[in-house]
């Protein structure tokens, strides 16, 4: 299977696709369901897959954004992104990636440092959010941070581009590669 390329498919008209990549299958289809309930005004697409590449469908739509989620307490769930990240094609990582960590509330639970995630997202030049999904009023704060950060990588809101929002985020990023 070839790598999934950003460019692959015609963007639809005022649609917005994100797929979320991870382990926890009922984490993610929560955060999706909280994610369709938010206003938006693009018609919104939410796929969820356990692993990447893909299977090979001429239906698929175009991918506008891809959200990792790294669960803290699970290993696989690391290792399961980082075998994923190899079926992405580079251009995604200009704007159209994001690491998602959960779990991060219990450190006591972790079996993944938070400066693990935090290296692996530096090392894609992509943002990364921390964020416990399994409480509902964080998840629902994190659906509309998804949703809204989904819009700008679709191209739907005005004078904002997915590379515009990655370098204002990096700008914003607290540790250094040298901190850690």
């Amino acid at each position: 299977m070839s790598a999934l390329r950003p460019l692959d498919k015609l963007p639809g008209l005022n649609t917005a696709t994100i797929l979320l990549v991870g382990t926890e299958d009922a984490l993610l289809q929560q955060l999706a369901d909280s994610m369709l309930k938010e206003d938006c005004t693009s018609e919104l697409k939410v796929h969820l897959a356990r692993s990447l590449p893909l299977p090979c469908s001429v239906n698929r739509p175009r991918i506008d954004l891809i959200v990792f989620v790294v669960n803290l307490h699970s290993k696989h769930s690391l290792q399961n992104v980082e075998e994923s990240l190899c079926h992405l094609d580079a251009a995604f990582f200009l704007g159209k990636v994001t690491f998602l960590a959960t779990g991060a509330g219990r450190d006591s639970h972790c079996s993944i440092h938070r400066n693990t995630v935090v290296r692996l997202a530096h090392t894609y030049r992509s943002p990364l959010l921390f964020c416990d999904l399994e409480i509902e009023d964080f998840r629902a704060t994190m659906a509309q941070r998804l949703v809204r950060l989904l819009q700008i990588c679709a191209g739907h809101v005005p004078g904002v581009s997915a590379l515009n929002l990655l370098s204002l985020l990096r700008g914003s990023e607290n540790p250094s590669l040298e901190d850690l």
